[in-house]
């Protein structure tokens, strides 16, 4: 690996100390002032003309994902993180308990550190600086090499929204000519991190020394039970599958389908788009996706359209094909399509007998690669939901759901984020979708109240009635 030289660590101090500098600018900011600031930079972003033109430097340059996806992407993502921030108190009092004589004063964190995916240059900083912002800190952003300029530009569209409303534009700050080396000197220095990328990424966050937020490994499970609405099992699914080709860490991975409506669901998913593979095109789609028998796949098939994976695979499928279909029964480094693959290539297990033995393939996958990201379940039985919510290591279950609105939506109250926390089954300090309010330091005073004291009778009767004293 290469050192980090006098010159980089000067430029990333010359970066924490400008941005700790304009946080020192709106310590003292009302309620009312940061909240102009965080719609102006939303604005800025998601306005029309530089919202478009993000969407094609981030396809351009990084060859991920599509420029319409993309666009909605920005949109739905940034807005959706306004929305939910603005009943959110971050500046002074943001709680009272007189009952217990509580009160919590929120105070910044500080310098934040963003590290940036290369499949998210677009709207991945945008939602981390609007969630710094609200607490009255400054953000750095940690480029990835590939998708640096994509990054740089949104960078620069939110410095410009800063200083619109009289707020230091280095408030938001890109490092230049990214580097392994400056981004962990950032994390270094940073007084909190937020990674958001791949697991050797978080990692080294949480070996910082420096407070951090991280997220797991992806690899989303979509079960589909035997009451089911299997139009719109499919619909949900293909659509979480194919939105800008399944660049987010939520889409649909694998599908678990009752052996009653496997070949009904399949049907449906086929008919929208999809191409089922043979056993010989399924080892031919493995060798290219996996060509060094690893764990990842290969750069060439992230996040591309099905026809030019189909190609690379030397499959022949139809022009309208979106995505491709694995009929799968194992998990495990011996079965790669159980693991997260970062494009439209979906696998289908088959489950029989009651929603545990769903649950356990959920599990057994997701203990490959996904362990507490994210389950779903299409179903018209709540006991089913109840079951699998309570036996699978995940932190979130979605219910009749594009897996997609896991990161928020207007049809379901998880919050918006792009930082999808995994619990400590992912090697997360949380299971919760991070968001505005992990962003500030809480006070808490505490007053007198009136004595509530417990007796030792009420604390164990029942103990000394069973075991005695």
């Amino acid at each position: 690996m290469a050192e980090l030289t006098d010159d980089a660590r000067a430029e990333v101090t010359g970066a924490v100390d400008r941005a700790r500098a304009g946080a020192a600018v709106i310590e003292d900011w009302t309620q009312e002032q940061v909240d102009e600031l965080t719609t102006a930079v939303a604005w800025a972003v998601v306005r029309k003309d530089n919202a478009e033109a993000l969407a094609r430097l981030a396809v351009d340059e990084g060859g991920f994902g599509n420029y319409a996806d993309k666009v909605t992407k920005i949109n739905k993502r940034v807005t959706g993180v306004l929305a939910d921030m603005r009943s959110v108190r971050t500046v002074g009092v943001v709680e009272e308990d007189p009952e217990r004589g509580l009160v919590k004063i929120a105070k910044p964190v500080g310098v934040v550190a963003a590290l940036i995916p290369t499949t998210g240059p677009d709207a991945t900083p945008p939602v981390k600086a609007l969630f710094a912002l609200k607490g009255r800190n400054a953000i750095v952003v940690a480029p990835h090499p590939r998708t640096r300029r994509s990054t740089e530009l949104v960078v620069e569209t939110m410095r410009a929204a800063c200083e619109q409303v009289g707020a230091p534009a280095d408030l938001v700050q890109s490092l230049a000519s990214p580097s392994l080396p400056k981004t962990q000197e950032l994390m270094r220095q940073a007084d909190l991190i937020v990674a958001t990328g791949g697991a050797g990424m978080v990692k080294a966050a949480y070996s910082s020394g420096t407070p951090a937020y991280g997220v797991g490994v992806g690899n989303s499970v979509h079960v589909v039970d035997d009451t089911a609405d299997l139009d719109d099992a499919a619909a949900m699914i293909v659509a979480a599958k194919t939105f800008d080709y399944a660049t987010s860490c939520l889409a649909d991975n694998s599908v678990v389908a009752h052996t009653e409506v496997y070949d009904g669901l399949l049907d449906r998913l086929t008919a929208a788009g999809g191409h089922l593979c043979s056993a010989d095109e399924a080892a031919a789609l493995q060798t290219a996706m996996w060509p060094d028998g690893g764990h990842i796949p290969t750069i060439d098939v992230v996040a591309k359209p099905a026809p030019e994976i189909a190609t690379l695979a030397g499959l022949e499928v139809a022009s309208d094909c979106t995505f491709l279909i694995v009929e799968e029964t194992g998990t495990g480094p011996e079965h790669p399509f159980s693991g997260e693959k970062l494009s439209v290539v979906l696998a289908m297990y088959r489950y029989d007998g009651a929603i545990e033995r769903a649950a356990q393939i959920v599990n057994d996958i997701t203990a490959y690669q996904g362990l507490g990201h994210t389950c779903g379940i299409h179903t018209a039985t709540d006991a089913n939901v109840d079951t699998l919510a309570r036996l699978t290591r995940t932190s979130r279950v979605l219910v009749n759901l594009n897996l997609n609105e896991g990161a928020g939506s207007p049809r379901c109250g998880l919050p918006f984020t792009l930082s999808l926390s995994c619990g400590t089954w992912g090697g997360n300090i949380t299971t919760e979708n991070v968001n505005a309010r992990h962003f500030v330091n809480l006070t808490w005073v505490a007053r007198p109240i009136v004595p509530r004291p417990v007796s030792e009778e009420d604390l164990f009767a029942g103990h000394w009635a069973k075991h005695g004293r």
